[in-house]
């Protein structure tokens, strides 16, 4: 999901509640506040010499002891506001930052909306080898070694 997308759909739905679910189908819990709008950048050259970057929109999602509290999407929409000094571009696609035990971050994959909550469905990160041509990952994997350059 990207910011442009993720705006929208919060600004559709000013007073419905947000609900995230986890890749492996647990809830963030319904008190969470989302506590930074960050852009990460990431530049990085793959294992065949190739320069790449990538960007993401990043929130924060973070639980606290107050039970009574829940975010409502017309106010997520009001902090996503405050970052449009420092996101570069509306197209940014959408991480969830979460401690789940460990601080992961996770895609958002899709969404729905019930009769009172938008509810967000997010996934995993893979990693991948970028350069598979050079490292003849595709035709013979177990070729791809430190030893071979490519990985």
């Amino acid at each position: 999901m990207t910011t442009t997308e993720l705006k929208r759909l919060l600004g559709q739905n000013p007073d419905k509640k947000i609900h995230f679910i986890l890749p492996d189908f647990g809830l963030i819990p319904v008190h969470f506040h989302i506590t930074e709008v960050g852009h990460v950048r990431k530049d990085f050259i793959d294992c065949g010499g190739t320069r790449r970057s990538t960007s993401a929109c990043v929130l924060q999602a973070w639980v606290a002891d107050d039970e009574d509290h829940s975010l409502t999407a017309g106010k997520f929409a009001s902090i996503l506001k405050l970052a449009d000094k420092i996101l570069p571009s509306e197209e940014l696609e959408v991480e969830i930052e979460f401690e789940a035990p460990l601080i992961s971050q996770f895609p958002v994959e899709s969404s729905e909306v019930t009769v009172d909550t938008v509810v967000f469905h997010l996934t995993t990160k893979s990693t991948d080898c970028l350069a598979k041509e050079k490292c003849g990952v595709e035709s013979a994997p177990s070729r791809c070694s430190v030893t071979s350059g490519c990985c």
